[in-house]
């Protein structure tokens, strides 16, 4: 087992294939890794634990440190540090609200938790209630549609153009890029700088080679990792929308550039309907959403291929599945300026909360990005090699270098030089097959190096047919990308609501594959013959895999079902002294209060079909008798 550890580095291990499975059964979050298993198993994917602390030259060549950055500015008053978008964003949204409010127009009920949210930001930001012309509210809107789009230029013309303020008064700073990766020196003699990973992505890419080689070259496949990634966010706020340290559960799914991205199960899915924010609605500052099936989305080019529309369909359906109010959720694609720099497409999954429309969920169509500045950067061919069934004839232009007399031409810039020749396109060494013909040498420019002259003697051009009995590609890679904490911040917000008519009473209705705990087990009272037969129908359940909670505080035993209620429990079971005569208890639903009765194995295994959404509610209810003694 221990030689199915992918090393990563002389002090970090990444956990293969079946380490991490059995790695993966001693979790202490088993909610997490159920959830996980709606892509892990069925999916057949390959999960693994990579490494946190990453030296520095990973996210060097992935392009992280130059280019994983957000915009900030500074309120020259304070001193407070503001993340620029957000600043606008605010200043903007303050503005409307006050508008809203001096036309006296009424909040609609379903915007009461992110009216209340806006409200504290106009006070924060002393908005006060002033009507704006209709052309300028039109304008604001738009410029929110399509916030994210901006860069630093834009920001700030935003900033300047609507004159926005800080909380000081004063205008802040032009917004400057801040790399949001956490850095560290690694080792004793902190000599190799290194960093905190801020997504669990490269250590995928790192060990394709190995994660290729476990799935016997089979295309195509893919890999998932759940672990902590870290990030330096210029403002956290939001509770668990936006903090430094969180939970992040990627997958990367590698895929033929050649079959255009088809999926094999797209079949399945290709009827599902989603609510699509496209790119070019937003940059027409709108963001009325379109409801389309996933089949029709690809076709119209929506969404580019069968693969992203595929996994876009799955987290639709995983999301559902966990308890999402599917009126708070819609795809949106990114714009030209937001994409990330590894992306060729991306959509993200947002969810409507009390702080407005927040992503949860990204996925995002990489190419080929990271296996190919990889490859390069480790000399080391992170590609896949398929036996062709028929030879394939190709024609290309092949060049050799004398190296024996590189190195005394060229001496330290020798390797360099070397690179620079043999990463020339077919179309360049075509022309510098003609020059060479002609001229006797040619004409190269170098990175770093400078122009160089290379002549015959150096390096020659043939244009030859080659017969191939192997394809050699490099994948192109899909990526679901899931916030753990953001999605349990918007399911708890999602699935909160009061008992009508008593709004002490609050219900979290997590549904039971996600709920906290599956079971209450109360006993009626302290009476002590419940005691050994509590303990027996707790340990049956315990052995069925159900978490259990027993409360037998002296609370009724109806404000023992309330708290419990308001902590998502999704279920709970009942001793009382009909127990005691006939061995059966009681079963209640959390979110109808509906309860019926049977014997301790059934119920046992009625909570079981439940738990494991083989069954709902209501079939329990046609199969065994229901029962209405006992308090709701």
């Amino acid at each position: 087992m221990a030689r199915r550890a992918l090393r990563c580095s002389p002090t970090s291990w990444t956990f293969g294939a079946s380490t991490s499975s059995v790695s993966s059964t001693l979790s202490p979050i088993p909610q997490l890794r159920g959830n996980a298993d709606v892509y892990v198993v069925e999916e057949n994917m390959l999960e693994v634990d990579c490494t946190v602390l990453t030296p520095e030259i990973v996210f060097k060549t992935s392009g992280h440190v130059d280019r994983f950055a957000d915009w900030m500015c500074t309120d020259p008053k304070s001193g407070e540090i503001l993340r620029a978008d957000h600043f606008v964003e605010d200043v903007l949204e303050a503005r409307l609200k006050a508008d809203k409010e001096a036309r006296g127009q009424a909040t609609k009920t379903e915007d009461k938790a992110v009216d209340a949210k806006r409200a504290k930001k106009a006070a924060a930001l002393k908005q006060q209630a002033v009507k704006l012309e209709d052309a300028v509210v039109q304008e604001y809107e738009e410029v929110l549609a399509k916030i994210d789009n901006y860069d630093n230029v834009g920001l700030g013309e935003l900033i300047e153009k609507y004159d926005l303020r800080c909380k000081s008064g004063e205008r802040p700073t032009a917004p400057v890029a801040f790399n949001l990766m956490f850095q560290t020196s690694i080792g004793p003699s902190s000599n190799l700088p290194g960093y905190l990973r801020p997504e669990t992505a490269q250590g995928q890419f790192l060990n394709f080679a190995k994660l290729l080689d476990f799935n016997q070259g089979a295309m195509p496949f893919a890999s998932a990792s759940i672990g902590k990634s870290y990030r330096n966010e210029i403002s956290p706020r939001g509770g668990l929308l936006r903090v430094r340290e969180f939970l992040m559960a990627e997958i990367e799914h590698f895929v033929d550039p050649e079959s255009n991205k088809k999926h094999s199960r797209f079949h399945e899915v290709e009827n599902i309907e989603l609510e699509l924010l496209p790119r070019d609605v937003q940059l027409a500052g709108k963001s009325t959403t379109i409801r389309k099936t996933v089949g029709d989305a690809v076709k119209e080019k929506i969404i580019d291929n069968e693969t992203l529309g595929y996994f876009l369909a799955r987290i639709h359906l995983f999301l559902i599945k966990i308890g999402v109010d599917p009126t708070k959720l819609r795809f949106r694609q990114h714009m030209a300026n937001e994409m990330a720099h590894y992306a060729s497409d991306c959509y993200d999954a947002e969810l409507l909360t009390s702080s407005g429309w927040i992503e949860c969920v990204g996925c995002a169509d990489r190419s080929a990005y990271d296996l190919t500045v990889h490859t390069k950067a480790t000399q080391t061919p992170l590609v896949v090699r398929e036996q062709l069934s028929e030879p394939k004839i190709v024609e290309s232009w092949e060049l050799d270098v004398n190296k024996k007399l590189f190195g005394p031409k060229f001496k330290k810039d020798a390797k360099a030089v070397e690179a620079a020749v043999l990463a020339t396109s077919q179309e360049q060494r075509e022309a510098f097959a003609k020059d060479m013909e002609t001229a006797g040498k040619i004409t190269l420019d170098v990175p770093v190096v400078g122009s160089v002259e290379l002549g015959k003697e150096l390096v020659t051009f043939e244009f030859k047919k080659i017969t191939q009995h192997v394809r050699e590609y490099t994948p192109n890679v899909i990526e679901p990308s899931f916030g753990i904490g953001r999605i349990l911040s918007a399911l708890c917000e999602h699935t909160y609501w009061v008992r009508k008519g008593d709004e002490a009473r609050g219900v979290l209705s997590f549904p039971p594959v996600v709920a906290p705990t599956s079971v209450l087990v109360a006993p009626l009272s302290n009476n002590k013959d419940f005691t050994p037969i509590v303990d027996r129908v707790s340990r049956k359940l315990r052995v069925a895999g159900i978490s259990t909670r027993v409360d037998a505080s002296s609370a009724s035993i109806g404000k023992r079902y309330a708290r419990n209620d308001e902590l998502g429990t999704a279920l709970g079971i009942t001793v009382d002294f009909r127990t005691v005569a006939d061995g059966t208890i009681t079963l209640r639903d959390r979110d109808t209060t509906r309860q019926v009765r049977a014997e301790e194995d059934k119920i046992v295994a009625a909570i079981s079909e439940i738990v494991r959404g083989f069954k709902k509610w209501e079939d329990i209810e046609k199969e065994l008798p229901s029962f209405t003694s006992q308090e709701q």
